[in-house]
C-alpha cells in the first residue's frame, strides 16, 4: 500500500532524522522478505547506535512513527501488529478457484516417517510471523507461549506427546525465549510440566536466546528485573544484564530453527514424502486446470 497523508505535521529535525532512518530499515528488511513490529525496530535503533536502550527511546520512536504513518512519512505495511488480527472465512471465486487453492494447501504429513516430531515454542506472540514461513516449510507446528505457557494448554501438549511416544516416535520442543531471570526459567518450566503430564522425560532444547548467541550478535542489553524472583540465581550466573529476544535478527532466528530441525531429519525419507506429496499435488492441479472440461 502506498504512503497515505491522514495529517499534516511538521517533524523537528531530530525527528526528521528518525524518520528517514526508519524508512532505510524498513526498505532493508523488506527486501529480505521480512515486516518488521516496532519493537523489533526499536531494537534495530539500538543496535545501530541510533537511540539509547529505554523505555523512554521506544515510547520517543513509537510516537515519531505513528505521526509519521497518519502524516503520509511511512508506509502503512511496512510495520506490523502481529498480535491483533481479523479472522474470517476463506471465499471462493468458484469451484476452479476452490481446486487451485487446495493443489496449494495440500500437504501431507512430512513427519510421519521420521524418527522424532518437532515442535517450535516461542515466548511471544509478536514473534510469530518471524518464524512462521520457516516453520510451516519445514512442516512443523509453531506455538506462542504468552509468557509461561498456562495449564491447559501444557496438558494439551502432554497429551500429545503420550501419543508420539505410543506411535513410537520421540516429541522434540523447540524453544525460544528472552534472556531473562523468567525467560530463561520458561524452559526448565516447559520441560518440567511436559514430562509430567507425558508420564515420561520429554525433550526440550533452547536455541534462543543463549549466552553464546549474546555474545556472537552483541544485542542491546536491559537491566535485569531485580524484582523477579528468579533475578538473584540469573544475576549470580549471568550478571546484571538480561537481552530480548526481539533483538535477535529475524535471518538469524530462522536459520536457528533450520539447523536445528536438519539435526532431526531423516533427508532420504524427507525426499521419499515429498514426492509423494508432489504426485498429489499434481494431479489437483491438473484437475483444476481442466475444471471446465469435466
Amino acid at each position: 500500500m502506498p504512503r497515505i497523508q491522514y495529517i499534516s505535521k511538521r517533524f523537528s529535525p531530530g525527528s526528521r532524522e528518525i524518520v528517514d532512518r526508519a524508512n532505510e530499515i524498513l526498505r532493508e528488511y523488506k527486501q529480505q522478505g521480512f515486516v518488521l513490529t516496532l519493537r523489533q525496530l526499536y531494537y534495530q535503533f539500538v543496535a545501530r547506535d541510533l537511540l539509547p536502550n529505554s523505555q523512554k527511546s521506544y515510547n520517543q520512536l513509537g510516537r515519531i512513527i505513528n505521526d509519521a504513518r497518519l502524516a503520509g512519512e511511512v508506509d502503512w505495511d511496512s510495520l506490523v501488529d502481529r498480535t491483533r488480527n481479523l479472522r474470517s472465512l476463506e471465499h471462493f471465486m468458484g469451484p476452479e478457484d476452490a481446486l487451485h487453492k487446495l493443489a496449494g494447501w495440500y500437504h501431507i504429513d512430512m513427519w510421519k516417517n521420521q524418527e522424532c516430531r518437532p515442535e517450535v515454542w516461542i515466548e511471544k506472540d509478536a514473534l510469530v510471523g518471524v518464524i512462521e514461513g520457516v516453520c510451516q516449510e519445514l512442516d512443523v507446528p509453531f506455538f506462542s507461549c504468552r509468557g509461561y505457557t498456562s495449564q491447559s494448554e501444557m496438558w494439551v501438549a502432554g497429551r500429545r506427546a503420550r501419543q508420539c511416544f505410543a506411535n513410537g516416535q520421540r516429541p522434540y520442543i523447540i524453544h525460544l525465549g528472552d534472556h531473562d531471570p523468567s525467560g530463561i526459567d520458561m524452559s526448565r518450566d516447559i520441560e518440567d510440566r511436559l514430562t509430567t503430564f507425558a508420564e515420561q522425560p520429554v525433550e526440550v532444547t533452547r536455541i534462543a536466546l543463549n549466552m553464546e548467541q549474546v555474545l556472537q550478535y552483541n544485542p542491546p542489553p536491559n537491566p535485569a528485573k531485580v524484582t523477579d524472583s528468579r533475578a538473584r540465581d540469573y544475576i549470580a550466573k549471568f550478571g546484571p544484564a538480561s537481552w530480548e529476544l526481539d533483538a535477535l535478527q529475524p535471518q538469524d532466528m530462522i536459520q536457528l530453527i533450520r539447523d536445528v530441525i536438519g539435526d532431526v531429519t531423516d533427508p532420504v525419507v524427507w525426499a521419499s514424502d515429498f514426492r509423494d506429496e508432489e504426485e498429489v499435488t499434481d494431479k489437483l492441479q491438473n484437475l483444476a486446470n481442466n475444471w471446465k472440461d469435466l
